[in-house]
C-alpha cells in the first residue's frame, strides 16, 4: 500500500483544521448555509434525507487493517443520529413498510469508497480530525471535481494482470488533489485505471477511463477511453488514444479536462457530464484535446511529464508484503459432510487465483439476508480488520461490487480463514451470483432517490436463499438503482432495476442484457428496458420469471446474459407482463408513497 509523506499527513491534517473552523463559524451564524455547503462538499459531506452523510475516499480499493478499524470507530461512535431524527426516520419508514433503519454501520460503494448516513454534522470536525490520524479524508469525494479514482480490486495481484495499475492511479490522485483548475468543473469527474487483460474497473464506462498496456516495443503506455458515463444518457466511452506514452498521462489528462472545462455545459445539469461534449462534438472534442496537448508539452513550464524517479518512488509502496512463514504446518482442520460441502463451494466462488502461485484472493461476502447490501456494522469492520491481521498481512479492498477482498491469504489458510469468516457470518458463497447484487441506498437513505432499493434487494435475496438454485442459475449480475443517476449502476446489470416516479409513487423499469465489459459479460452495453413499469410489490415476481424463463430455454453451459443475448428480449418480456397482468387481475397493486425530502440535495 502506498505510505503518506510527512507532507501527505500534514496536509489532510491542515484540512482537517481548515474544515473544523468553517464549521465553527457555520454554527455561530458567521457562514450561511449556502456559503458553506460548497465547503463541505469537497470534504465528503453531503446533507441527505434525513441526516448528513460522509463519503470517505478509498483510493483505489485499498485499506489497511487499522485503517478499516478508526472506520469501525466512526461507526460505532459517530453513526449515531439524535433522537428526535432517528424517530422522525423510523415513523416515516414504518408507514412505507420498511421496519428499521440500521445506525451505526458503514456502506461500501461501488467507487470503492466508504459511506455513513448518520453523522451529526456537528461532529463532523470530529470525525475529519480522527480520519486523518490513519491518513484518510473526504477529499473530492463529492462536488464537480475529479472524484475518488477506481481500479481493479486485484490490481497487483491477479493472474492475469499485465501492469500494476496502483502507481499511475496514485500518482493521478495526488495531481487531481485540490488541483486549482479542476475544483468546479461543470460536473463530477470520475477515473478508472485497469492493467489486467481482463476489465474488472468498468473503465468504458468513465468519464476518462485507462487501460495500461504495452506496445510492439514492448514500451508501457495508456489506452486512453473518454466519454463514458450513466445517468440519463448512458454512454460508453470513446477510444481517444490506442497508445499514449505513460509518463505523459498528467499532460493528457490536464488537455482532457481543461477541453470539458472550458466547453463543457453549465447551463444544464442533466447535459453537463463530458459524455454529452464528447457525443456533441465528435472529432472536433479530439481535435481540441490534440491542440491543447501540444500546447502544453510546448511550455517546459506547464509540462507535468512524470520522472522515472518519481514512479520509483510511488512503485516502491507496492511491492508485495513480506510474509512471515508460519513455524509449522497450519493444523489440520475437521469439516463435517456438511461444512465439507460449504467449504469446497466457498472455494469455488469466493477465491481467486494469484500472481503468486502459494497465495490466493479471498472475497468476503457482504451480502446477507437482513443487510443491506454492502452495509457493515462498526462489530463487523472490526472483525474484518482482524481477518486481514490475521490472514492477509494487514490489508483489505473495496470491490466495485461492495464486497471486501483479502489479497495476500496463503492457500494453507483457506481452511482456518473459511471458519473465521463464517463464524462472523461473511462466507456465503455467492460471489459472482444473483444474491451478490448492487445496489445504491435508493430513497431509504438518499435525497435524490425516487423509489427505494433495500427492501428490493431483501425481498430478491429472501426469495433465493438456496445456494444449490443460485449455483444452478450461475453467474447473474443484478443491479438496483433508486434512481436515474445509477449509483446502483442498473445500466449495466444482465438484469437492471431502475426506481422511477410515477405521481409520487414508486415504480420500477427492469432492463435486461447490460453489461460492464467484463470477460464474463461481453463488451460494454446498456441494458434494454423491456416495457412499462412494475409496482413494487410485482419486481421480485418479476425477476423470478425472468429467470425462470432462463432456466426452461438456456442451452447446456449457456449462461443467463448469453441466453438473453441468444433470444433476444421477446421471450423475457412475455414473462415480465404474464407477472403484471396475473398481479393486477387478482388483485389490487401495492402503490407506496415516497417521503418527500425536506433536505437540500448536494
Amino acid at each position: 500500500m502506498y505510505q503518506y509523506t510527512d507532507f501527505d499527513r500534514q496536509f489532510i491534517r491542515q484540512r482537517a483544521a481548515q474544515h473544523r473552523d468553517q464549521l465553527e463559524r457555520n454554527l455561530k451564524g458567521e457562514l450561511s448555509d449556502d456559503e458553506f455547503r460548497p465547503l463541505r462538499l469537497q470534504n465528503g459531506w453531503y446533507i441527505q434525507r434525513y441526516a448528513p452523510m460522509l463519503r470517505v475516499a478509498v483510493p483505489y480499493g485499498e485499506l489497511a487493517s487499522r485503517q478499516l478499524r478508526v472506520l469501525a470507530q466512526i461507526a460505532r461512535q459517530y453513526d449515531q443520529p439524535s433522537a428526535a431524527v432517528y424517530q422522525h426516520a423510523s415513523k416515516i419508514q414504518a408507514e412505507l413498510g420498511t421496519p428499521h433503519l440500521p445506525v451505526g454501520y458503514g456502506h461500501f460503494t461501488t467507487r470503492q469508497n466508504v459511506q455513513f448516513n448518520w453523522i451529526p454534522l456537528d461532529k463532523s470536525a470530529d470525525v475529519m480530525d480522527l480520519l486523518a490520524t490513519v491518513d484518510m479524508h473526504g477529499i473530492q469525494t463529492s462536488g464537480n471535481c475529479i472524484r475518488n479514482i477506481t481500479s481493479d480490486a486485484l490490481a497487483g495481484i491477479a493472474s492475469d494482470e499485465l501492469i500494476d495499475p496502483r502507481p499511475y492511479a496514485e500518482i493521478m490522485r495526488q495531481w487531481s488533489t485540490l488541483h486549482p483548475e479542476f475544483a468546479f468543473l461543470p460536473r463530477k469527474f470520475k477515473i478508472a485505471i485497469n492493467g489486467a487483460r481482463e476489465d474488472r474497473a468498468a473503465v468504458s464506462w468513465h468519464d476518462v477511463g485507462l487501460h495500461l498496456v504495452r506496445n510492439a516495443a514492448g514500451e508501457i503506455g495508456f489506452k486512453v477511453l473518454v466519454g463514458g458515463g450513466m445517468g440519463r444518457t448512458p454512454m460508453i466511452a470513446s477510444t481517444l488514444r490506442e497508445f499514449l506514452p505513460w509518463n505523459q498521462i498528467l499532460n493528457y489528462l490536464e488537455a482532457v479536462v481543461r477541453v470539458y472545462n472550458r466547453f463543457g455545459r453549465r447551463d444544464n445539469l442533466f447535459k453537463a457530464r463530458i459524455k454529452i461534449l464528447v457525443k456533441a462534438e465528435g472529432q472536433r472534442f479530439i481535435d481540441e484535446v490534440d491542440a491543447e496537448y501540444e500546447q502544453i508539452l510546448s511550455h517546459d513550464g506547464a509540462a507535468h511529464a512524470i520522472p522515472q524517479a518519481e514512479l520509483d518512488r510511488v512503485t516502491a509502496s507496492f511491492v508485495a508484503p513480506a510474509l512471515t512463514q508460519p513455524a509449522a504446518q497450519p493444523e489440520a482442520i475437521q469439516f463435517t459432510d456438511k461444512e465439507s460441502a460449504e467449504y469446497q463451494r466457498w472455494l469455488n466462488q469466493n477465491v481467486r487465483a494469484h500472481k503468486n502461485p502459494a497465495l490466493r484472493a479471498v472475497t468476503l461476502s457482504f451480502k446477507r439476508l437482513g443487510f443491506a447490501p454492502g452495509d457493515a456494522t462498526a462489530e463487523q469492520l472490526d472483525a474484518a480488520a482482524d481477518l486481514a491481521d490475521r490472514f492477509s498481512a494487514g490489508e483489505v479492498r473495496v470491490t466495485h461490487e461492495q464486497n471486501l477482498l483479502l489479497p495476500w491469504v496463503a492457500a494453507a489458510e483457506l481452511p482456518a480463514l473459511w471458519r473465521a469468516a463464517r463464524a462472523l457470518g461473511v462466507a456465503k458463497a455467492n460471489i459472482g451470483l444473483l444474491t451478490d447484487m448492487i445496489t445504491c441506498p435508493g430513497g431509504d437513505l438518499c435525497a435524490l432517490a425516487n423509489a427505494r432499493s433495500i427492501p428490493l434487494a431483501q425481498a430478491i435475496t429472501e426469495r433465493y436463499q438456496d445456494l444449490d438454485e443460485l449455483l444452478d442459475l450461475g453467474a447473474v449480475d443484478l443491479h438496483i438503482s433508486g434512481c436515474m443517476n445509477s449509483c446502483g449502476h442498473h445500466h449495466t446489470g444482465h438484469i437492471g432495476i431502475l426506481g422511477v416516479d410515477k405521481d409520487g409513487r414508486e415504480w420500477y423499469q427492469i432492463s435486461l442484457g447490460g453489461s460492464d465489459g467484463s470477460t464474463l459479460s461481453g463488451l460494454p452495453v446498456a441494458g434494454k428496458v423491456i416495457g412499462p413499469s412494475f409496482a413494487a410489490s410485482e419486481v421480485t415476481d418479476v425477476v423470478e420469471a425472468l429467470l425462470d424463463t432462463y432456466s426452461a430455454q438456456r442451452l447446456t453451459g449457456e449462461t443467463f446474459i448469453a441466453c438473453v443475448r441468444r433470444l433476444g428480449l421477446e421471450p423475457f418480456k412475455l414473462a415480465a407482463n404474464a407477472v403484471r397482468h396475473e398481479t393486477r387481475d387478482g388483485g389490487k397493486v401495492l402503490h407506496i408513497h415516497l417521503a418527500t425530502a425536506d433536505a437540500a440535495t448536494d
